[in-house]
């Protein structure tokens, strides 16, 4: 099923835009800038009512989403730079990171972006598989570190987050747009995006993958495998790059220049839960329970603490009649979980022991 995709893009937000138009790339320096209206209106709302900084950055995460603020709402297709976000009230998690960043840094606080490279969240759009990394605000005040997040609970992800630099933040949204103005046909603008992002960040094996996936569509063959083979020099490891070179070399019918790259994809996936907790879930809509079972137990096993991978296992043993291991399962959800997500489960666990009783 692998070959039918023509490369995979590894971006840095929950989602693409849906909307995206050829447009002129900012200047680099203009995608963090507050503009002067912002500035007013946050200093005299958030920094004249307090100079301590736990004040100052709660006040601030008010201002970022009370009517009274700025009232920002999430929008998957609002990749924007601060000046853009400010004017339309909109942002994705990248467009969120930036607005948070800047503004916390007005403020005096230490603020820095942060990226999370282990997440499960893809998406498949023509032709093109999309995996997603996920960025984040961290600020600190003293010893303690803050995070502000607003796809928190949407992003599936083992790791915690790590400081960046704000050129790979930066080339990060760069990337992001490339993506959405591939997916919409502006080959073009994507690839001037997209070698933007290379200049802020050229040590980056993500940005060389993604562009060997546009110069692939601009029908580039060499120079998409020169930018996959340079990636994979950066990070031998590299999931994106290793998956779209392997499937270069099969479409190409060079059998054997695929097959020591597949073997080193497959001992990557092997080690990924979130491949596996995929695979689960396509046996599970296929109706193929024993192995949909199967791969739930081993991305478990790779990482025991998603409660979405327990409860997908607990469908599976619910679907096969097997009462006792589902209600375990479930419980074992419920554990890991919080909030609203803990009382379904709960909830569904109690219905499963009334059955049983």
């Amino acid at each position: 099923m692998w070959t039918k995709w023509l490369g995979t893009l590894l971006l840095a937000s929950s989602a693409l835009s849906a909307l995206a138009q050829p447009a002129p790339p900012p200047a680099p320096a203009d995608v963090l800038a507050l503009p002067e209206p912002l500035k007013r209106q946050f200093r005299e709302q958030v920094l004249d009512h307090t100079r301590a900084p736990h004040a100052r950055l709660e006040r601030m995460v008010d201002f970022l989403f009370s009517p009274g603020g700025l009232g920002m709402s999430y929008h998957a297709d609002a990749n924007h730079t601060v000046a853009e976000a400010y004017a339309t009230r909109q942002a994705n998690c990248m467009s969120f990171t930036l607005l948070t960043v800047a503004l916390a840094r007005e403020a005096g606080l230490d603020a820095y972006a942060q990226q999370v490279d282990e997440t499960l969240a893809w998406r498949q759009d023509h032709n093109i598989l999309y995996r997603t990394q996920h960025v984040n605000a961290g600020v600190r005040i003293r010893e303690r570190r803050f995070t502000v997040d607003v796809a928190w609970n949407e992003v599936i992800t083992r790791k915690p987050p790590e400081p960046i630099r704000d050129d790979r933040l930066i080339a990060h949204y760069y990337n992001n747009r490339a993506a959405a103005l591939l997916e919409h046909g502006a080959l073009d603008d994507a690839l001037r995006h997209a070698e933007i992002a290379l200049t802020l960040d050229p040590g980056y094996a993500t940005s060389w993958s993604n562009i060997g996936v546009m110069y692939l569509r601009d029908g580039d063959g060499a120079r998409a495998e020169r930018a996959y083979r340079h990636a994979l020099d950066l990070d031998a490891d590299n999931p994106g790059a290793l998956f779209n070179l392997v499937t270069f070399y099969q479409r190409a019918g060079n059998v054997e220049a695929a097959r020591p790259l597949q073997k080193r994809l497959d001992a990557a996936q092997a080690r990924d839960p979130f491949h596996h907790f995929l695979l689960a879930a396509g046996f599970e809509r296929d109706g193929n329970l024993v192995r949909a079972a199967a791969h739930y137990r081993k991305a478990i096993q790779l990482y025991d603490g998603e409660h979405r991978f327990h409860f997908g296992l607990a469908r599976v043993y619910f679907l096969q009649g097997d009462h006792r291991r589902a209600g375990k399962a479930l419980a074992r959800a419920g554990e890991l979980s919080q909030g609203d997500t803990r009382a379904l489960y709960q909830a569904k666990l109690d219905t499963l022991r009334r059955q049983g009783d």
